[in-house]
């Protein structure tokens, strides 16, 4: 079962990238705001069980992938 996680700061934590990527859009012409910089993990968990695939993610995320104190992170499951 293939697993994406992404992974952001938290809403209230800094983000200098996430700034820095602000003004770089707004040099150029581009209005936004609150841009956040993350990352992207794509994973192959083997085996067909959702829930299992789900729990064993969860637990990536908790020990290695994510800092709880500081990132929230979503995980999207694929077949």
């Amino acid at each position: 079962m293939k697993a994406t996680v992404v992974v952001r700061p938290k809403r209230g934590i800094l983000d200098p990238q996430g700034e820095a990527v602000e003004r770089a859009l707004g040099h150029l012409g581009f209005a936004v705001r609150g841009a956040r910089v993350g990352k992207v993990v794509d994973l192959e968990v083997p085996g067909d069980d959702e829930a299992a695939a789900r729990e064993q993610v969860e637990r990536m995320c908790a020990q290695l992938l994510a800092n709880p104190l500081i990132e929230s992170y979503e995980i999207e499951l694929h077949g």
